[in-house]
């Protein structure tokens, strides 16, 4: 179901940016997996998949600081950090899978109307290595010119940095760019760059939604085409 409180000028759209966690993959299980693995191998107690779910968003350090008890030691942190990253090297794959509906998404909104293409990137949290490996194993890398990581640049979102070179990159106009995401994290990094904002409701991330008002929010990766009002949808 759609719900829109500004309606996005599709025929205005030239690039369009899409989150990664929640947004095109759900990788719940994996990250959850990794976090534990990471706490059990540090004599922790093992933390339920749902709460685990809640710290993510804001890139690996901050999901493992948060897993840990927010702890004072940097180093304890770095430690964790460390082993978590090992884990899911290996195990990213285990679970991970793209939403259902992307696929015919991303095709539809591969084309402007006019029949020229419309460029489309990832703006993730993840670190870039994992992101780059996830979307090629799951065929998703042909979709786009352009995937950037939480390691790419100094700072990760809500700076609009990234979002910002991607729209130089493109060479198009804030107000030409939606950013589609299903955290606040993406909310306010669209509103940050002066780009539109397409909340997902069905991400991991979405209670957090709520805090800051987006164009339009939908509730499967299938209405993103609707949600620019064009001709046909999937």
């Amino acid at each position: 179901m759609l719900h829109i409180l500004n309606p996005i000028p599709a025929e205005s759209i030239r690039l369009i940016v899409f989150d990664l966690d929640g947004t095109l993959i759900d990788s719940q299980v994996d990250l959850a997996n990794s976090v534990n693995a990471m706490l059990t191998q540090m004599g922790r107690q093992a933390l339920p998949q749902a709460v685990i779910a809640t710290y993510i968003g804001d890139g690996a350090g901050m999901l493992v600081r948060r897993a840990l008890g927010d702890p004072a030691d940097e180093h304890l942190v770095e430690d964790g950090l460390n082993r978590f990253l090992a884990y899911y090297r290996e195990h990213k794959l285990d679970n991970t899978y793209v939403y259902p509906g992307v696929f015919e998404s991303l095709g539809a909104l591969r084309l402007l109307h006019d029949g020229s293409e419309r460029k489309m990137a990832v703006l993730t949290n993840k670190p870039i290595g994992p992101s780059l490996a996830i979307c090629e194993a799951l065929g998703l890398s042909p979709y786009f010119f352009q995937i950037y990581g939480g390691n790419s640049f100094p700072t990760k979102k809500p700076d609009p940095e990234g979002l910002i070179t991607l729209i130089r990159e493109a060479g198009v106009e804030p107000a030409q760019t939606l950013m589609i995401g299903d955290s606040e994290v993406d909310i306010l990094t669209a509103r940050r760059s002066g780009a539109w904002a397409l909340g997902c409701r069905f991400g991991l991330s979405s209670h957090t939604l709520e805090t800051i008002p987006s164009d339009c929010m939908v509730d499967a990766a299938s209405e993103w085409a609707a949600a620019l009002r064009l001709s046909r949808t999937t």
